[in-house]
């Protein structure tokens, strides 16, 4: 697949980038206290250019059966919709764990971060984000400029982003490792 790299600072695109930034940010922040209320990380899963919270990491005890699924194969544990009784259990314990599973699910929904969705980015950008869909695109601010990846070539009247002009994957490259060094060290 062919990538085309491009680069802007026109400031509504690094705007846009910016606030996406803060906004991700933001639900990364609301995702790790969801993890300390139910003592665990949390996974940030992805559907499309949608992320939302898949599962806490948590023991592969049986005993949380109840309320929890089985792990996936990375530990990570969903809250089930309704509590899941082992067959035998008695009338009163069935009644505690239906009361504990309201309790986990009030602060499930209490604590965790509303999906957000990427393609709120693309098009405050300007471009439409079902463009996309098939041939994919990765964005970052840098030093007040804005680096873009796409599986699509911008053109004039079709597909455009404000300013972006086209750049060697090596410029493209150079400010993404720039990126993830600063990411890193933060």
């Amino acid at each position: 697949m062919i990538n085309y790299m491009y680069k802007t600072t026109a400031p509504a695109v690094v705007d846009a980038v910016i606030a996406w930034d803060a906004k991700r940010s933001a639900w990364n922040i609301q995702r790790a206290k969801l993890g300390q209320v139910f003592g665990g990380e949390t996974s940030p899963m992805r559907s499309g250019s949608r992320s939302y919270v898949g599962g806490v990491k948590l023991s592969a005890s049986r005993e949380l059966d109840v309320h929890w699924c089985r792990p996936d194969q990375y530990g990570y544990r969903a809250l089930r919709s309704s509590a899941k009784p082992a067959k035998g259990t008695s009338k009163e314990e069935r009644a505690a764990q239906v009361a504990e599973h309201e309790r986990l699910s009030a602060l499930w929904k209490e604590h965790c971060p509303a999906n957000i969705d990427q393609d709120e980015a693309w098009e405050a950008m300007g471009l439409n984000p079902g463009a996309l869909w098939l041939s994919g695109g990765v964005f970052f601010e840098l030093d007040g400029a804005v680096y873009l990846s796409l599986g699509i070539r911008l053109e004039d009247g079709v597909e455009q982003i404000e300013g972006a002009a086209e750049i060697l994957g090596s410029e493209f490259e150079a400010a993404r490792q720039q990126v993830l060094g600063l990411r890193k060290a933060a």
